[in-house]
């Protein structure tokens, strides 16, 4: 049975979300607090295995319009070095405007600006493990 991870790569956090056991949605897990490239891809692979992960999907963030970004560099030096220290497949999904939806969501819920950064990364790695599930959902059908 398939089983999918979500990781929103940033800076300093790293959100996390898994699959139902159906694959129908995606449920926010945790926020990582990074600790060193090293240490933060060895706990993510960690991570996954124990999760039972089949596929490890990972945000990657892109402009506006599509082209790479800064950011776009970095995340893909981390999902390589994630690929090199795991056997599970990693997929790359758009993530843009994921971050600002887990935003929304939480300031419409009302949560302090202080604590949303407990909360926002594991959201938008729920959005975009909800993507990657929508799509291959839709293909399926």
């Amino acid at each position: 049975m398939e089983r999918y991870i979500a990781f929103d790569i940033g800076d300093k956090r790293i959100g996390v979300a898994v699959s139902d056991p159906f694959n129908t949605y995606a449920l926010p897990s945790q926020t990582y607090f990074r600790k060193g490239f090293e240490k933060d891809v060895e706990a993510l692979a960690h991570l996954a295995e124990e999760k039972g992960a089949t596929t490890i999907i990972c945000g990657l963030p892109v402009n506006f319009d599509g082209s790479e970004a800064l950011q776009t560099g970095k995340t893909r030096r981390f999902i390589q070095a994630l690929c090199e220290r795991t056997a599970i497949p990693v997929v790359c999904e758009d993530e843009r405007f994921t971050t600002m939806m887990a935003h929304e969501v939480l300031i419409s819920e009302g949560m302090r600006r202080e604590k949303r950064k407990n909360y926002v990364d594991a959201l938008a790695a729920a959005n975009i493990l909800d993507g990657y599930l929508n799509k291959i959902n839709k293909s399926k059908n």
